[in-house]
């Protein structure tokens, strides 16, 4: 039995199964995001969504859904789901869905009287190209099948609607058709391995509506283009296969096509192989440019989230070549930044003051897992670079202070992990000295000096010990307090006595300025405070501005953002730390709290984790339905309780 299986229960009652999305994706930027049921409800859902970078740097959906309806003795019924204005849905095919699984690919069973027709999805790994195989399995007569596109060509941030500008054109080619809504953007090709007759029957279907834009507070109603129809028929036993995309396909080979990346995919027949599969969705490739993307469906390349999320998405999977391929492109960004100049690499939010140290530390996570040795050769000057840069004072918002410690501005602009604005002002003002970025910066120090000890120069390792020394006396004397926790950031003598995760990373990082007891405090204190079975809460409870709930419309949810929702990705440093403390004794209590994250396996994006989660019960997921840093963080957690059992 399939591990992410839902049975007709679930699939036939929307409330369950809408909530539930699926994502599938390639390397080069492109994906498929829906409903298990493939009914869409959010504008970012597509059958075929990808870059088309001629016209911008965002994704553009080109066909919203495909329809399919079984047509036997002239009696048709439209396996097709679609929610329209005011909450109502036609055509309502999921009644005859009888199970969906996500093995290897998304796969729905329907039946129709005493019709079975299997439908199977993916990508192909390297083209921007999504293949359907249908597959009768049972029928007592003749059999037509018949597929009709939506199309949308426009970006994932607007909508469509009805207009005379639209393109009705389209040409014939082997197996199907061309065609193009809009100037600028490529042909779409849609063709089948199988003769088929194609239809002209152009039409505008008007007031779709989205249901998760409606929540957002967003505009939430579009109209979709339907150039016409696909019809065939199909035996039992008989396969067939859908192909779209913007290059033209010889369609002989899209079964075989089919079957070869069919095979290439890892079954998600267990959590562990969950995660993997969702990790390779974010490696996104462009020539030689090899990024990570921050989630699913609207996040890009950013900076920190890469850093953060490189070493659980690589390193804890066993793959330390796409490491060193995606540290590669962030190395040219890296020193592009450092040296002032225009960089030709997406990579967003380089100049965050954090950003270079979490570098850092990713680095450090490829030492410990490869080899020091290799770290050195292949990064020792980047890293060495970056610590020059930052002692001498070179960044335009990380300023190095007498006490050796790291000071920034966050008052006019969030520079922070914890970067929601709301009216154009930080809802966390975090500013002055900040809890993460001096345990960042001590652990920096530590690792490459010792890195310079070992294989560099002497003098070097010694003038960044004895700054780490300096650092470490001040970040005691500034951030420790005597209730046993840490200060969130101290602006002046101004100290913020808010109850935060981020004094956890000096409990979880290899270098920490603070001793066993201080650290066993702080853990405590999260584990009292923050802790809940989906991630570490933002904000605690006894904390003034506690906002655990990440509902309503857009500036409801800023206001909520970093003011008490849990967020998975902390775990895997409280995770961390909490190893540290009570070494394999504090196994077990680990292996339950994972439990939670399981649990998302089946809900949400299903085989993934989403960005954020309530704080409080019954700490439903919010946000993009599939997040680098939380993934990698849970893999990383994995990797860990397996070295130490």
């Amino acid at each position: 039995m399939s591990y992410l299986r839902f049975e007709k229960t679930v699939m036939t009652n929307l409330e369950e199964s809408l909530p539930r999305e699926i994502l599938r994706t390639n390397r080069s930027g492109a994906y498929h995001c829906t409903t298990i049921t493939d009914c869409n409800t959010r504008k970012y859902h597509g059958l075929l969504v990808m870059p088309v970078p001629e016209l911008d740097n965002e994704n553009h959906v080109l066909i919203s859904s495909l329809d399919e309806t079984v047509i036997q003795h002239g009696v048709e019924f439209n396996l097709g789901v679609h929610q329209y204005w005011g909450y109502n849905f036609s055509p309502r095919g999921h009644k005859y869905i009888r199970e969906f699984n996500c093995d290897k690919v998304p796969t729905t069973i329907y039946r129709v009287g005493g019709v079975l027709l299997k439908k199977e999805k993916l990508f192909e790994h390297n083209e921007d190209r999504i293949l359907i195989r249908y597959t009768l399995l049972d029928a007592h007569s003749e059999t037509t099948l018949r597929l009709k596109p939506y199309l949308a060509f426009r970006s994932v941030r607007q909508f469509t609607h009805e207009n005379g500008t639209a393109s009705r054109e389209y040409s014939l080619v082997d197996n199907g058709i061309k065609t193009c809504m809009y100037a600028g953007y490529p042909d779409l090709y849609m063709q089948l391995s199988k003769e088929n007759q194609f239809v002209f029957q152009p039409d505008w279907y008007r007031r779709f509506e989205y249901s998760k834009e409606l929540e957002r507070g967003y505009e939430f109603n579009e109209d979709l283009y339907v150039p016409g129809y696909f019809e065939f028929t199909i035996k039992k036993g008989e396969s067939i296969v859908f192909a779209a995309g913007v290059k033209e396909v010889k369609t002989k080979g899209l079964k075989k096509t089919f079957t070869v990346e069919a095979d290439r995919r890892t079954p998600r027949d267990n959590f562990y192989n969950c995660l993997k599969n969702s990790a390779h969705q974010f490696h996104n490739k462009h020539g030689r440019y090899h990024y990570i993307l921050a989630g699913y469906p609207w996040f890009k390349c950013r900076a920190r989230d890469m850093f953060v999320a490189l070493p659980g998405l690589t390193l804890a999977i066993n793959e330390p070549q796409e490491f060193e391929s995606a540290m590669g492109t962030a190395k040219e960004a890296i020193y592009d930044f450092l040296k002032g100049r225009e960089s030709k690499c997406q990579i967003y939010e380089i100049e965050h003051p954090d950003v270079l140290l979490w570098a850092v530390w990713a680095i450090q996570q490829y030492a410990a897992s490869v080899s020091r040795q290799k770290a050195w050769d292949l990064y020792g000057k980047l890293v060495s670079d970056i610590m020059e840069f930052l002692r001498l004072n070179r960044h335009q918002n990380c300023f190095l202070h007498e006490n050796g410690l790291m000071h920034i501005n966050g008052k006019d602009k969030a520079e922070t992990w914890m970067n929601s604005t709301c009216m154009g002002r930080p809802v966390v003002p975090r500013t002055g000295y900040v809890v993460e970025i001096n345990a960042l910066w001590y652990n920096a120090l530590m690792f490459v000096a010792g890195l310079q000890r070992e294989f560099g120069n002497k003098s070097n390792a010694d003038r960044l010990s004895a700054l780490a020394f300096k650092s470490g006396q001040s970040f005691k004397d500034v951030f420790v307090n005597e209730y046993g926790y840490l200060f969130d950031y101290v602006d002046g003598d101004q100290p913020d006595w808010s109850v935060r995760p981020n004094m956890v990373f000096a409990a979880a990082f290899e270098f920490s300025p603070l001793d066993l007891g201080q650290k066993k405090s702080i853990v405590d204190y999260v584990t009292k405070e923050l802790l809940t079975p989906k991630g570490v809460r933002s904000l605690s409870p006894k904390s003034f501005g506690y906002n655990p709930n990440y509902v309503g419309p857009q500036r409801e949810r800023d206001l909520a953002y970093h003011q008490g929702t849990a967020w998975p990705w902390l775990s895997g440093f409280y995770f961390e730390a909490y190893l540290k403390i009570y070494k394999r004794s504090g196994l077990s209590f680990v292996e339950r709290q994972m439990i939670g994250y399981e649990d998302e396996m089946f809900s949400h994006c299903i085989g993934s984790l989403p960005e954020l989660f309530d704080g409080n019960p019954p700490f439903k997921g919010r946000g993009a339905v599939s997040f680098a840093m939380n993934v990698a963080e849970i893999l990383r957690a994995t990797k860990m309780i397996n070295d130490l059992e």
